[in-house]
């Protein structure tokens, strides 16, 4: 499953999927808004993608780790629109036969989410606001 959802993200319904009796490890990643961010207090985020292109860019990412990995399954859904402290912003889950595949395209599919897709993050923080890039 790939998904952008301006709702919040049901981990626990994400988890349910995962009944592939062939995936030994499961991992899950789970991306929450934090209250701070380089010494600044943040006071929420605010997320904007480009739908069409970020489900395509999110299905390419997910057929790439799927081949590099050996992996079963690979679920992400990704947030858009006002989160507060908390709030969950991006989960993938990840099923393979061994866990070290799934550890592997756990970290390569967040990882290249951040740098290639079209989803867009602004901080707001208790004195300002941001757009954010990614950073190295």
């Amino acid at each position: 499953m790939i998904a952008l959802l301006d709702q919040p993200i049901d981990v626990g319904r994400l988890l349910e999927r995962c009944a592939d009796p062939a995936a030994g490890g499961l991992v899950l990643f789970v991306g929450r808004v934090r209250d701070h961010t380089h010494g600044r207090a943040v006071v929420r985020l605010e997320y904007e993608a480009y739908p069409s292109m970020a489900e395509r860019e999110l299905a390419r990412l997910v057929a790439e780790a799927k081949s590099r990995f050996e992996v079963e399954a690979i679920d992400v859904v990704h947030r858009t629109g006002v989160l507060e402290i908390g709030a969950v912003a991006v989960a993938i889950v990840v099923q393979a036969a061994h866990r070290d595949a799934a550890f592997s395209a756990c970290r390569f599919t967040i990882d290249e989410l951040k740098k290639t897709v079209p989803i867009w993050k602004k901080e707001i923080f208790a004195d300002g606001e941001e757009w954010v890039s990614p950073r190295p």
